[in-house]
């Protein structure tokens, strides 16, 4: 495999890494060219494992035969580009996680009628923009026992870079895609919907006739705002979270997690 050492910015070949932006990695027009970069060497060995197909590597010169050793084994015929700590993030703009970016090709996300049919829970995140949250989401959902996860138009993509450094690349272990019309969409397909929001009208979440649903999907909004009022409408059960203290909110990825905890399937 080719090892490249690069000595300034705009060495042919590491555009990828600092200056496509998000639209550009996703590539719409080109989607078997789209791109995703993953960042760390523990997350880039889950991508791997879970069958991504790597196109380049940005190492700093010291992770070649250290931390990144076996992922450089990995990897194949692929260029690997390598420099100082320093230049690296003079490059891409911000000090390298554990020193080590891979850039990807960017997994084809299945239909929403084949991840419905194979699952019995699923998360709905609609509107949520923050790419911290949205990691911190899909990490609780992946560990708790959630089949899947559907994310609104106006989500933000789960395939961010931040997204999957935070979630530690639990966004390739999950199933996932997007939505249009999550309380249509899921109601055709079967599947009970719980908008998790504080209202006069909500049931606690330990209420057992929940978690006696065969099929259910938990919906979950914005850190701020919450759900639209149309979707806390339409949903078959609105929820909260029993608190004390005179707190009545969490982060939203915090309440996801409790409530994934609370609502999976108990074998």
């Amino acid at each position: 495999m080719p090892v490249i050492h690069i000595t300034h910015k705009d060495t042919p070949g590491t555009e990828v890494f600092w200056k496509l932006t998000d639209a550009q990695l996703r590539n719409r027009l080109h989607p078997a060219e789209a791109l995703v970069v993953v960042e760390s060497p523990k997350v880039i060995r889950t991508a791997l494992s879970a069958g991504l197909q790597p196109v380049a590597l940005l190492c700093e010169e010291r992770h070649l035969s250290g931390d990144a050793a076996d992922i450089v084994a990995r990897l194949g015929d692929i260029p690997i580009y390598t420099g100082p700590r320093e230049l690296l993030a003079d490059m891409t703009g911000y000090t390298l996680t554990r020193g080590v970016l891979c850039a990807m090709r960017r997994p084809t996300l299945p239909t929403l009628d084949d991840l419905c049919a194979q699952s019995r829970r699923l998360v709905v995140i609609d509107g949520v923009c923050d790419t911290t949250n949205i990691g911190a989401m899909f990490r609780s959902a992946a560990a708790l026992g959630m089949d899947g996860i559907l994310l609104t138009r106006d989500s933000c993509d789960a395939f961010n870079r931040r997204s999957i450094r935070v979630s530690m690349g639990t966004t390739f272990l999950i199933p996932w895609t997007w939505v249009d019309d999550p309380l249509k969409d899921l109601r055709q397909r079967g599947f009970h919907t719980v908008a998790l929001a504080l209202r006069h009208d909500s049931i606690l979440l330990d209420d057992p006739r929940l978690a006696a649903h065969t099929r259910l999907a938990l919906i979950m909004g914005t850190e701020g705002d919450g759900l639209p009022n149309d979707v806390i409408d339409g949903a078959d059960d609105v929820v909260r979270i029993p608190m004390a203290r005179g707190i009545d909110s969490l982060n939203v990825a915090a309440a996801m997690a409790v409530a994934c905890y609370q609502l999976r399937i108990k074998s």
